[in-house]
């Protein structure tokens, strides 16, 4: 089998292109170059596709023996996963832009070009179990990312490969040193890849600019301050809401809602962050077919955390999902997960995209 494996320059990508030729496949190495800034360095666990990460990918496809190349997706990543990413943000919303480079990039961008170039599957690092069409959770819970796989399609997932997911991650990289390959040891990366310095408000507002609004008492409705623009929040945000005064209680206030109409941004007690129904729209399912009825799951509505069995009930474009214990801090604009519990691994059923809650 000819498999194109995507070296991001971590030592996740480096083991799954390893397994993939150790496995007998025809492999051949690609870095995605997704950042029009490469020049900067990498600065320890922040950022991604500098310099650095496509030297150390072109080195490790050196050790392994395997062809190398770099594919320039930079305006590609911009118009589907940044743009997307501020848009959503100043509509009140919180993204989730490695899910929607998933979908967008890797497994529609990349995945369609290494099919017109004769490949079979695209191989990638990423912490999931896939057999037979099936996706689950990946067998180490703490490095899981089945969750911002779940955007994938029936056809997607039949040209994809996830080598290191039944692994933990300690062994990855003692596997990668056994190798020879010098990103045995590099730490991982933990930020928004194309916002290496961290300052996701910053980012924005370079973005959008200012984009005044009230910072609103949901209990009081009294004006609390004021703010620079709603891309600043999100739901359940505690830290740097700018209001100079604790609530009557003493109690932190955390961010309960925001209307990028307006621009008020409403914040209260964490006790009223709990939610019980969560409505979503654009619906994926991994298997191919939706279901034919309201059915019984856990949901997952945050990368790691935020898991509660529900009942989901699909709608004419989405689903409502009633939650059977609550959970806090739901945003729209996240993903929210459906998952089979299963012995063997917990089955990814598919996403659907948040846009209220009550």
């Amino acid at each position: 089998m000819r498999v194109l494996a995507a070296l991001s320059g971590g030592v996740d990508s480096s083991v799954a292109a390893a397994r993939a030729v150790a496995a007998g496949h025809e492999v051949v190495g690609v870095h995605l170059a997704l950042s029009r800034t490469r020049d900067a360095l990498r600065s320890g666990s922040r950022g991604c596709c500098s310099r650095e990460d496509a030297a150390d990918a072109a080195r490790v496809a050196d050790v392994l023996g395997i062809p190398y190349y770099v594919w320039d997706l930079s305006a590609e990543f911009a118009e589907d996963v940044v743009e997307d990413f501020v848009a959503s943000y100043a509509a009140g919303e919180t993204p989730n832009p490695c899910l929607r480079c998933n979908e967008k990039i890797k497994f529609a961008a990349v995945l369609d070009r290494a099919l017109a170039l004769g490949f079979d599957a695209v191989c990638t690092g990423h912490y999931a179990r896939l057999e037979g069409g099936v996706l689950r959770r990946a067998a180490d819970a703490g490095k899981d990312q089945s969750y911002v796989l779940a955007v994938l399609r029936a056809d997607q997932l039949a040209h994809a490969m996830f080598p290191v997911g039944d692994t933990g991650k300690p062994a990855i990289r003692e596997e990668a040193a056994r190798l020879g390959l010098r990103t045995a040891a590099k730490p991982d990366s933990h930020d928004i890849c194309f916002i290496p310095d961290g300052d996701t408000r910053g980012f924005l507002r370079d973005r959008l600019g200012d984009r005044p609004g009230e910072i609103v008492d949901a209990v009081t409705g009294e004006v609390l301050g004021a703010h620079a623009g709603v891309h600043g929040f999100t739901v359940g945000q505690r830290k740097g809401l700018g209001v100079d005064r604790p609530a009557a209680d003493g109690r932190p206030r955390y961010v309960l809602g925001i209307e990028p109409v307006n621009g008020t941004v409403t914040v209260g007690p964490g006790s009223a962050l709990a939610v019980g129904t969560v409505e979503a729209r654009r619906p994926v399912w991994c298997s191919g077919t939706a279901p034919g009825g309201p059915f019984a799951c856990t949901v997952q509505v945050r990368a790691h955390g935020g898991i509660a069995p529900a009942r989901v009930t699909p709608l004419d474009d989405g689903v409502r999902v009633a939650l059977a214990e609550p959970l806090r801090g739901v945003a729209p604009g996240q993903a929210v997960a459906f998952y089979r519990p299963d012995p063997a691994g917990d089955v990814v059923l598919g996403s659907a995209t948040i846009t209220a809650t009550a």
